[in-house]
């Protein structure tokens, strides 16, 4: 058996390459929409890909399942379970739906269907067992978003993304019972799961790649509750807030998405009159002169976390950076499925005549004992309830386009987050709803708390 797991930091992501060598066939497990380095995988063994599965319909970045069945002509097997509104729909005519039990073979491989909801009502896992080895008993479970290392799948996105009213409490007892079925099977699986630290989908994900079930029953916090109700309540507390754009990707996976086609990404000489505009230099470059109303999303792991709160998906973006940069972004938007950036401007020949204007924490404790002052906090709200300022109000970096702000736009508006990167993503998104005068408090709420206890 050949086996290759592949990491995409960006949106921390593992798919999977299984391939029997007995037969040169090989399956795709979560494929991303860019194929190449699965191809070229299978090509290096002497495997042709020939199937492809996927664990769900996935919400944090677009599926590739489709694109390996146009291009490749391989053969789709998904899930067929969860009810009518959990049903893939207009899928190539040979796909196979999939229900609890079912067996994929590739060759002499074989992995069996597990029913697993909790993240998602069609939730799936496979437990592989390779025959073609000389084994009867199974090797592992590719577990997708049901179990993670340390962690499991959140059962609230559709609730809190999508806006399906009710089925947080839902998934979250169906992930109750996934768990407890799991102590029917041996600690020696091991277990590959669909993401790593730095995922939306569950609250502490480990960053190791692969864990075992023996080991996740004795460590993962998920493991250690027989009750229901405590249970519902550890799992539902402290999730992070999904990114607007999840509720997109949950639809045209299920639906369908445009054939993925790579594109060079070309200067131009100014924006469209209607695109979004995105600074990818970093936050000090940004702070030191930038267009007005611009977001700085600097390009790092972060970068599609932020891209994905503010893109609308029916317009246009042009970037502001290196020509490398600019091209690496438009990589990186494809995989949530943003394909219109119109271009970029060089950071060396912009105009960047508007200054962020900053202050320290000791200065801003200062200014605050003297006189009220308008205070914004964009943190989550986990990281709010474990300590806030008193005066401050709480929007969420992701709704500052779209809540109602609580300020006056024409006085000083103090803004932080934790360390000092998001609220500089929020300068711009400010700037656009008109306000005039925004103060970055330099090194966040973690610098005032230090101040305030020095």
């Amino acid at each position: 058996m050949f086996f290759k797991s592949f990491f995409n930091p960006q949106v921390a992501q593992f798919s999977y390459l299984v391939g029997c060598q007995k037969t040169g066939e090989a399956i795709i497990i979560d494929p991303l929409r860019a194929l190449d380095d699965y191809i070229k995988a299978a090509e290096d063994e002497g495997l042709v890909i020939t199937a492809a599965t996927e664990t769900h319909i996935h919400a944090d970045y677009a599926s590739g399942l489709r694109e390996t069945g146009s291009r490749l002509g391989a053969k789709l097997y998904v899930s067929d379970m969860g009810g009518d509104d959990w049903r893939y729909q207009d899928l190539p005519e040979g796909s196979v739906l999939l229900q609890d039990g079912d067996i994929i073979s590739v060759g002499k491989v074989k992995l069996e269907v597990l029913h697993t909801p909790g993240h998602t009502p069609e939730s799936v896992s496979f437990l592989l067992t390779d025959i073609g080895g000389g084994s009867d008993i199974p090797m592992g479970l590719f577990t997708g978003d049901f179990i993670f290392v340390g962690d499991v799948g959140r059962p609230d996105l559709l609730e809190e993304a999508a806006h399906m009213q009710g089925t947080t409490e839902i998934g979250a007892k169906a992930m109750f019972r996934s768990l407890q079925k799991m102590a029917d099977y041996p600690d020696h699986l091991q277990i590959w799961p669909g993401h790593g630290a730095g995922s939306a989908c569950g609250k502490s994900l480990g960053a190791v790649p692969m864990t075992t079930l023996g080991y996740e029953k004795h460590n993962n916090w998920a493991f250690q509750y027989d009750e229901e109700t405590s249970f519902i309540e550890a799992l539902t507390q402290d999730q992070p807030e999904p990114p607007t754009y999840f509720a997109r990707m949950k639809k045209i996976n299920k639906l369908d998405s445009d054939a993925y086609m790579p594109y060079p990404v070309f200067p131009l000489q100014q924006a469209g009159p209607n695109d979004r505009v995105i600074d990818l230099r970093v936050k000090e470059m940004y702070q030191a002169g930038h267009i007005e109303r611009t977001l700085n999303f600097p390009l790092n792991k972060k970068f599609l976390t932020y891209a994905g709160w503010f893109l609308d998906y029916e317009g246009q973006v042009t970037l502001i950076g290196t020509k490398e940069d600019a091209q690496s972004a438009a990589r990186q938007l494809q995989l949530i499925g943003f394909d219109q950036v119109r271009g970029y401007l060089d950071a060396g020949q912009i105009a960047d005549d508007k200054m962020t204007e900053t202050i320290t924490a000791a200065a801003f404790i200062a200014l605050r004992q003297e006189k009220d002052l308008q205070i914004l906090d964009v943190r989550s709200k986990s990281e709010w309830d474990e300590g806030h300022l008193s005066d401050a109000k709480r929007v969420i970096l992701g709704k500052l386009l779209e809540d109602p702000l609580p300020f006056k736009r024409d006085e000083p508006l103090y803004v932080h987050c934790q360390s000092g990167v998001r609220s500089s993503v929020a300068i711009g998104a400010l700037e656009e709803r008109g306000f005039k005068k925004i103060v970055n408090i330099l090194g966040g709420y973690t610098a005032i708390e230090n101040s305030l206890n020095g």
